[in-house]
């Protein structure tokens, strides 16, 4: 296979500097934003999951748009219907048109209720809850709408939510609703299934009783939101759930989280306390509660409960490992340095709004997340539909680490692989690029492992220290040991359009090697009217491991999953050259000093998800 010397203008910048570049500036889509929502609870071999979204709460309520790219209002980028066509995916889902955000699963079936919007592409007041099932997580079936937002509590949104599998089987679903009234006020109320016999959950009966939870004294009307699904307290034979909130009082910006208890889940009592705060990171809205460890295949006998938050300030998913002491109504961090809010990260990506489930059938917790745009409103509004779900991923305790979380695609995405193609052994010289030959580069499952030449590696003895993926000048910045990975969505001269996914690795102060993995979507796209960030972190390495990646490639949304799972990246990217058969492939090692082995390079080409309208017609 041909290796050549990475073009000297490969990382110059796409398009000069410009005042109204504003895009490329912005960390974020900030103004308005989205909130979704996942949340499951399994019991007695069901489980039961719900996603959504809803607009942020407070003053922005009611602005939809106000998030888009600034420099779309200087016209944006002229998108050819070419262009727009190939950004949709074709195995994450999406409905056909307009606006929708994050999924259930009930006797046999995932369920995935979403907000969808059917009069634009943007989020709007008065969003209908769109419902889809399936039996895999991978093939999805339309079903009429779910829920609208008909009630005095609910007018203005039936919000985020979860639902709870009782011991009878019977199905509770909690929702934060949102009043019309002025001021607006955020509640917590229940809706049941109408058939509790209907596998498909096509219609849902609000209580009469609604609303049945308001926020406490001290936290704001529109503060309140996001129940998690119950979990079952034997020492006073209670359901319990977590809700997230903030606390500004006094100078204070406190994330905060407060556990409440019921009976019969129309009267509730606030546990004495607050089971977590962190001062200065706002808002946790869409918070998730659960175990991890302690099995027969865990290296401890200890369970660690997971917090996980959406912070509404910064809009990323952020989680933490600790310890519950549920008679004392307290969790705490293992790590003070890692505590909610400001160490991990379930996504270092465009990610937002997930929540997790215990899967009882196949014995496994799953995690799905919102992704949203990051193009123009124009752009969306041209394409006649906006933002898509995240594939499903697995979520495990790091047995070997013990302080991380692995986040890996569930294995059902595997059957749309066709095609693979084995390159493993190749050798990348550094400053040189390798072309894979493929037969499409649009929809792809790409693993890849790579090991620095160890000699190489030796040498090396001056310390590293400054790199940090999204400040450091992403795939263009060179170092003695990096940054080497693979190159997606690439123009075929490697001057114009790519997106790179790497390891960048750096001799530390104390002489250990330290590792970063990013996806730099900076090139990705001449179109200003685009955010273009470099995304990722550190991760963590062990004695004798290869550094491994997992790239999950469909058309405008790239999922990145480094070491196993502890470091992932979610990039939205929207190349407007390198597109269809004008795209490729490429190997690349951009360290001055090392050499690189793809030592395990497989890739497979995937399939489209065919969401078939006559999937379990027996059903119907």
């Amino acid at each position: 296979m041909e290796s050549r010397a990475i073009p000297s203008a490969a990382y110059a910048p796409l398009l000069p500097p410009a005042a109204d570049d504003v895009a490329q500036a912005k960390q974020d889509r900030r103004g308005v934003g989205w909130r979704g929502f996942l949340t499951v609870l399994a019991a007695s071999g069901v489980v039961a999951l719900l996603v959504g979204a809803s607009l942020l709460a407070g003053s922005r309520m009611g602005q939809a748009g106000a998030d888009d790219n600034e420099d779309d209002a200087a016209g944006g980028y002229p998108w050819s219907n070419e262009m727009l066509q190939w950004q949709r995916a074709g195995f994450h889902f999406q409905p056909e048109g307009h606006f929708m955000s994050g999924p259930v699963y009930y006797r046999g079936y995932y369920h995935l209720f979403f907000q969808y919007n059917p009069r634009g592409v943007a989020w709007d007041d008065y969003m209908d809850w769109g419902h889809v099932v399936s039996r895999d997580l991978v093939h999805w079936r339309n079903l009429p709408l779910a829920m609208l937002p008909d009630h005095w509590y609910d007018k203005k949104g039936v919000l985020s939510g979860s639902i709870t599998v009782l011991h009878n089987g019977t199905l509770v679903m909690l929702y934060t609703g949102v009043t019309e009234d002025t001021p607006m006020a955020e509640s917590q109320c229940i809706a049941v299934p109408a058939d509790p016999n209907d596998p498909l959950l096509r219609h849902w009966t609000k209580h009469p009783a609604n609303p049945v939870l308001s926020h406490p004294k001290g936290i704001k009307d529109m503060d309140f939101r996001d129940p998690t699904s119950a979990w079952f307290d034997k020492s006073d034979a209670t359901w319990r759930i977590l809700i997230g909130s903030k606390d500004d009082d006094n100078g204070n910006h406190a994330g905060i989280a407060f556990i409440f208890k019921t009976k019969d889940f129309l009267s509730f009592e606030r546990v004495p306390g607050i089971v977590h705060r962190v001062e200065g990171t706002g808002m946790w809205e869409c918070i998730d509660f659960y175990p991890v460890g302690g099995g027969h295949n865990s290296s401890s006998s200890e369970v660690l409960y997971v917090i996980k938050a959406s912070m509404d300030d910064e809009r990323h998913d952020y989680y933490s490992l600790g310890r519950y002491d549920a008679a004392a109504n307290t969790w705490t961090p293992l790590d003070a340095e890692l505590d909610l809010g400001i160490g991990l990260r379930y996504d270092w990506g465009k990610l937002y709004a997930s929540t997790s489930f215990y899967d009882p059938v196949k014995q496994r917790r799953i995690m799905l997340g919102y992704v949203g745009e990051t193009d123009s409103a124009r752009a969306d509004v041209a394409k006649g539909w906006a933002s898509l779900q995240s594939i499903p991923r697995t979520v495990a305790l790091d047995e070997k680490t013990r302080t991380n979380l692995l986040l890996w695609p569930v294995e059902e995405v595997e059957a749309l692989r066709f095609n693979s193609t084995d390159l493993s052994g190749i050798t990348i010289d550094n400053g040189s690029v390798v072309h894979i030959p493929l037969h499409q580069v649009t929809q792809l499952d790409i693993e890849a492992s790579f090991r620095l030449d160890a000699a190489d590696v030796a040498t090396i003895n001056e310390a590293d220290v400054g790199y940090n993926c999204s400040s450091s000048g992403g795939a263009a910045a060179r170092g003695a040991l990096g940054p080497f990975g693979l190159l997606v969505h690439a123009a075929g001269d490697l001057r114009g359009e790519q997106t790179a996914v790497y390891f960048y690795v750096s001799r530390a102060l104390d002489g250990g090697l330290r590792t970063s993995f990013c996806n730099d979507e900076s090139r990705s796209s001449r179109a200003r009217d685009v955010t273009k960030r470099v995304v990722g972190s550190t991760v963590p390495v062990l004695d004798g491991e290869t550094l491994s990646m997992r790239v999950l490639v469909d058309h405008s949304i790239v999922q990145t999953f480094a070491m196993g799972g502890r470091v992932t990246a979610t990039s939205r990217v929207y190349p407007t050259e390198a597109i269809y058969t004008r795209a490729g492939v490429y190997l690349f090692n951009n360290a001055t000093g090392a050499g690189v082995t793809a030592e395990r390079l497989i890739v497979h080409e995937m399939a489209s998800a065919v969401y078939d309208e006559t999937l379990m017609v027996e059903d119907s």
